[in-house]
């Protein structure tokens, strides 16, 4: 087969149909780009569970008889709950923080806000011990274990927090994944639409070719090839889209929550891992998607 033949076949089709190609083109950057979103969101959820469950911690908060009298966790009922934490499994270490180092730490948080700090300064936080675990889902068995034992006033943990910010990454997954879902059967449509018109406006000269002897694989193959040459394209532009958005869209918005470690950043090598899933999606769904089409509705 003449390279040159299917090139010129294939350039000859893409600008006889310009209006059906351009829209496919659009249509396949579309869904690809509400691909690439969703992907991105599983990552982010993924990266966001990830880099709190390792700074996940369980907070016991002591009462006030503990803070003000035991500064250093020398004396019962501190020394034995510290003692017995540090034995308990799943627990991976346990950092004890009088009142003077809450103010520190709470300087430090606040240091942008002197009337918080100041208000902290006058009503003392209560000392704490600072549990890490070696596994988040010994939360519950942690709690269970010491929430009432002497001494402890009230425990807190981030886990629900993560819970929630990856219950949302997982919605925004879904609808990225439902509109890419609905624009991939517009997709299908126009390239099932764009290989029946392509064949038909040249049916005959593909007949004559058939006289002569040429193959079907040899007739219907420009066909083909055009509907991957417009996936191409639209693969493309989807890719760059999803570079831009980066800096333009995701950055902006979720910028301040990135400098401040709340999120994760989006990185050159997430995008770079998104693209290299969605190009030979599209790729590959179009050549499927005109193949079945000349298999089965272009018979000539």
């Amino acid at each position: 087969m003449r390279l040159s033949f299917l090139f010129t076949e294939v350039i000859d089709g893409l600008r006889r149909n310009l209006t059906m190609t351009i829209a496919m083109i659009l249509t396949t950057a579309v869904s690809l780009m509400m691909l690439g979103g969703g992907l991105l969101s599983v990552r982010m959820a993924d990266k966001t569970e990830n880099f709190f469950i390792g700074r996940l911690e369980v907070r016991f908060y002591l009462d006030d008889a503990v803070s003000d009298t035991d500064p250093d966790c020398a004396a019962d009922p501190c020394k034995v709950l510290l003692a017995d934490l540090k034995q308990t499994s799943g627990v991976e270490s346990v950092q004890f923080l009088n009142r003077a180092d809450a103010l520190e730490e709470a300087k430090k948080l606040f240091a942008d806000q002197p009337e918080m700090v100041q208000y902290i300064a006058d009503s003392p936080l209560p000392a704490s011990l600072r549990v890490k675990m070696t596994d988040a889902d010994q939360y519950q068995h942690i709690y269970d274990s010491f929430a009432t034992r002497p001494g402890v006033r009230i425990v807190a943990n981030d886990k629900e927090f993560v819970d929630r910010l990856t219950s949302l990454f997982d919605g925004l997954r879904n609808a990225a994944f439902g509109l890419a879902l609905v624009m991939a059967l517009a997709a299908m449509l126009l390239v099932l639409n764009m290989v029946q018109i392509a064949a038909f406006t040249r049916r005959t000269e593909v007949g004559i070719m058939r006289l002569v002897g040429a193959t079907r694989w040899y007739t219907q193959l420009p066909f083909l090839l055009e509907a991957v040459a417009a996936a191409f394209v639209g693969s493309v532009l989807a890719v760059l889209g999803l570079v831009i958005a980066r800096p333009l869209v995701i950055d902006r918005a979720l910028g301040p929550l990135f400098d401040s470690n709340v999120f994760p950043r989006i990185t050159g090598d997430d995008i770079a891992v998104v693209a290299l899933t969605i190009a030979p999606v599209g790729i590959v769904f179009a050549a499927v998607t005109a193949y079945l089409t000349l298999r089965y509705y272009v018979r000539e």
